[in-house]
Formats: structure tokens, sequence, C-alpha cells
């Protein structure tokens, strides 16, 4: 950090605010957002996707309870 700053007068903590939500804008591709007009339809889509993983890592373990290693 550079000496030329001055924290002396500084308050610690005076911006944070543990329970603040942040919404972090995402910028979809062209061709993606030709697909996917709102945002709504995104979380849609991704929350799908969500589904579809847990149900398809339950199915891929092995009986060991360990989850089977990938092919060669």
């Amino acid at each position: 950090m550079k000496k030329e700053y001055d924290f002396s007068k500084g308050e610690r903590g005076k911006f944070y605010h543990p329970d603040a939500e942040i919404n972090i804008p995402i910028y979809l591709e062209p061709d993606v957002a030709k697909v996917f007009h709102s945002s709504a339809a995104v979380s849609q889509a991704l929350r799908s996707l969500l589904r579809i993983s847990a149900t398809t890592r339950r199915l891929t373990k092995s009986s060991s309870g360990r989850e089977s290693s990938p092919r060669r």
C-alpha cells in the first residue's frame, strides 16, 4: 500500500452490513440471450439443471458410497 494513504481518521466497518444481499449483474452471450429473454427464464433453466445434476450424482455413486472414477 502506498505511504501517502492516510487511514488515521478511518472508521472500521462503517459500510459493512452482514445481512446485505448483493445482486451481481450477469451478462449472457448474444446467442444465449436470444433464447433466454428474462432473468426468470435463466433461473428456471438453472434450477432444472441443478435438479438433473443432483439426480445424476445420486445414480452414479457406487455401492461403497464413493463417486465412481472417470473412465479412461
